[in-house]
C-alpha cells in the first residue's frame, strides 16, 4: 500500500505506543490513542506535511486518552480537540467515559470504517481488557492496543476487564486474521520487537495456544 503513511511513536513514562495512520495523497491522518504529549505527536504530523483531523481509541484507560505532563493532569484527547479540527473514535461501550461535544464524538462498533483517501480502516471490537477495547485492521497490518501484545495480551483482572471475552477476542478475531498480518501493541513491553506477526503469535505467545477456554480462563486465575 504506497499510498500508506504509517508511524509508530513510543510516548509517556508506560512505553505507549501512539501511532499516526494516514493517507500520502491526501496529507490527511488520524493519531491513534493521543496521550501524555499530544503537542509533541502533533509535531511528528507536521513535520511529515500531515493534518490529523482525527483520533482513534482503542481503550479509554488513562495511558491511552489521558496521562500527566510536568506534573499536572492532563486529557490528552481533550488537548487534541483543542488544537486540531478533529473526530474522535471511541467505541460505544466506553464513549460515555469522555466527556466531548456530540459533534466531536463518533460512537463505533464492528461495522464503523473510516477511509482517508485511498487508505481503510476497520475497526475490530476486541472486549476483554476493557468493554470497549478495539483494534484497527488496514491492509497488512493491525494495531492491537491492550488486546494482543507481543507473547502476551492485556490484563484481565481490572475494573470492566473480562477474561471470557478475552480469550473470544484473541481466538474468533485476532488469530483468524492472515498469519501475514503485522500486529503493532499499544506498550513496548517485548525487549527486542517493536511489531510481530500473527504467524509468530500463533506459535510462540501461550495465550494464543491454549485449547479450550477452561484452560485459558484457569491460567488466568479464573
Amino acid at each position: 500500500m504506497d499510498e500508506l503513511y504509517f508511524r509508530q511513536i513510543q510516548i509517556g513514562p508506560m512505553a505507549n505506543f501512539a501511532y499516526l495512520i494516514g493517507s500520502t495523497t491526501t496529507r490527511e491522518a488520524v493519531l491513534v490513542d493521543p496521550a501524555w504529549d499530544v503537542q509533541a505527536l502533533l509535531r511528528v504530523a507536521a513535520e511529515d506535511e500531515m493534518t490529523v483531523v482525527g483520533a482513534l481509541v482503542s481503550h479509554t484507560h488513562a495511558d491511552h486518552v489521558g496521562g500527566h505532563l510536568m506534573g499536572h493532569q492532563i486529557e490528552g484527547v481533550v488537548e487534541l480537540l483543542e488544537h486540531c479540527k478533529a473526530r474522535l473514535y471511541v467505541h460505544k461501550a466506553e464513549a460515555e467515559h469522555l466527556e466531548l461535544p456530540a459533534g466531536e464524538l463518533v460512537k463505533t462498533d464492528e461495522h464503523t470504517r473510516l477511509e482517508l483517501g485511498g487508505v481503510r480502516i476497520d475497526f475490530i471490537h476486541t472486549p476483554g481488557h476493557t468493554p470497549g477495547s478495539q483494534c484497527f485492521k488496514l491492509s497488512d497490518r493491525v494495531v492491537s492496543g491492550d488486546t494482543l501484545f507481543i507473547g502476551s495480551c492485556g490484563r484481565t483482572d481490572l475494573p470492566g476487564s473480562n477474561p471470557e471475552d478475552m480469550y473470544t477476542s484473541l481466538t474468533q478475531k485476532l488469530m483468524k486474521l492472515d498469519d501475514a498480518t503485522l500486529v503493532f501493541p499499544g506498550h513496548n513491553y517485548a525487549e527486542h520487537a517493536t511489531q510481530t506477526d500473527i504467524a509468530t503469535e500463533k506459535a510462540r505467545n501461550p495465550f494464543f495456544r491454549f485449547p479450550d477456554k477452561e484452560t485459558f480462563l484457569r491460567a488466568m486465575g479464573y
